[in-house]
């Protein structure tokens, strides 16, 4: 009996290169990519009363917290700019990169049914966690510009400067930054489950050494202030600040910084994110 020659479509494999990133393969995925945003994004507030207006609600009560205590209790400056401005626009930036790095940090553990039952490029699901916040921050930074026009309308003297045609670049290595960061933890996350919980409170205390209830001027002492700018972070949030509202720090060097720890945390992230898939079903 002749033997019958099987033709197939596909051939999974494991990838042996752990620096690699397939970018043909994730874009076959697009439509499995766009289901699993809707689907994060519509489950958000599912079986709440007022649904996706807690997108807008939730930044408004942080503003409004913020103002009370670290503007009114704790007089501590915004450099001249309009408290809610200045607090509406740090917690928007901040709340982007924290969600990012929550929700991909927790990419095996929170994925692993899913993993288990259907084959899909699995960095797909650190990608969707990046695109999914960012509709959230989209809605948000609406509500910095609704405030922004209302401030300008007033007579209040607020500048935009030329960098911010820097804005998306910005935002994309924030956004690159918490993924490769996320997908290290991540990686470690499926053997240790306390670093999960154990990494929610580093980023709950991480956003005291950022500038984001504070600017940068505010720090006086040199060694502090230099040992602040070395969070990848804060120079981002600083030329973001500066860009929109015309105060703050701008530094190509610093940025420079952030975009070099940025790079080395994606190809350290990559390299574990892509050794862990291989085995990690048995583990999670």
């Amino acid at each position: 009996m002749a033997e019958t020659k099987e033709n197939w479509d596909m051939v999974i494999t494991p990838k042996d290169r752990l620096l690699t990133l397939d970018y043909k393969e994730i874009w076959r995925y697009r439509d499995m990519f766009y289901l699993f945003v809707m689907r994060n994004f519509r489950t958000a507030y599912k079986q709440t009363i007022l649904g996706p207006l807690w997108f807008l609600i939730t930044p408004i009560l942080s503003v409004i917290v913020y103002v009370a205590v670290f503007g009114g209790i704790a007089n501590i400056p915004t450099d001249g700019l309009p408290p809610v401005l200045f607090y509406l626009l740090g917690i928007s930036v901040w709340g982007y990169f924290a969600s990012c790095l929550s929700s991909t940090s927790n990419s095996f553990v929170s994925n692993a049914d899913i993993f288990g039952k259907v084959y899909f490029p699995r960095i797909i699901m650190p990608l969707v966690a990046v695109t999914t916040n960012l509709l959230s921050f989209a809605i948000q930074l609406g509500i910095f510009f609704a405030f922004y026009i209302y401030y300008a309308c007033t007579g209040t003297e607020l500048i935009i400067r030329w960098q911010i045609v820097l804005f998306p670049l910005l935002m994309l290595i924030l956004a690159l930054m918490a993924v490769g960061f996320g997908m290290i933890v991540s990686s470690f996350t499926t053997k240790y489950r306390d670093l999960q919980i154990m990494f929610n409170k580093v980023i709950s205390l991480w956003v005291y050494i950022t500038p984001v209830i504070y600017p940068m001027s505010f720090v006086e002492n040199e060694k502090l202030h230099l040992a602040m700018s070395l969070n990848p972070v804060t120079p981002i949030v600083e030329a973001i600040r500066y860009s929109l509202l015309g105060q703050g720090q701008f530094s190509w060097l610093w940025l420079g910084y952030s975009v070099l720890m940025t790079i080395v945390l994606l190809m350290i992230g990559l390299v574990l994110f892509n050794k862990v898939q291989k085995s990690f079903m048995d583990t999670v």
